[in-house]
C-alpha cells in the first residue's frame, strides 16, 4: 500500500483524550499520537527514561502549558516542543482545552513500537 488516510474522530480516544494514531496508521519508523485535553485538564506526568524517546510536541489548537521538571513552557498553535528522554513532562490544557501531536523516537537508533501505543 501506497499510503494510509485516517481521520482523528475515527480513532477510539483512550481515558476520552489520547488516540493512538501510530497504530491506527499502521506507522513503524516512529511513534504518534494525538491528545484532546479539555480546559484545565492535564494529562499523564511522565518520562521515557525506560525506553530512551525523545519527544516532540505540535499545539494544533487551543493552549496551555508543559510542565517540564517542574518548569512551565506556554503551549500555543504553531509552537514546537522537543523533551529530552530524562526529564519529567506533563501537558495541562488552558481554558480553551489543548489539542497536540505528540512524536517520539529514540535518538541514533531505530524505532521499536510499544504494543500499547
Amino acid at each position: 500500500m501506497t499510503h494510509t488516510v485516517v481521520d482523528a474522530a475515527d480513532v477510539e480516544a483512550s481515558f476520552g483524550a489520547f488516540r493512538k494514531m501510530r497504530i491506527a496508521l499502521g506507522a513503524s519508523g516512529f511513534g504518534i499520537n494525538q491528545l484532546e485535553l479539555p480546559p484545565g485538564a492535564s494529562g499523564r506526568e511522565h518520562d521515557e527514561m525506560e525506553g530512551g524517546q525523545e519527544e516532540v510536541y505540535v499545539v494544533v489548537a487551543g493552549s496551555g502549558v508543559m510542565r517540564i521538571d517542574g518548569q512551565d513552557i506556554a503551549l500555543v498553535p504553531g509552537r514546537w516542543l522537543r523533551v529530552d528522554p530524562g526529564h519529567t513532562r506533563m501537558p495541562i490544557a488552558g481554558s480553551e482545552g489543548l489539542k497536540m501531536i505528540m512524536v517520539g523516537g529514540t535518538p541514533g537508533r531505530g524505532y521499536v513500537p510499544r504494543a500499547n501505543l
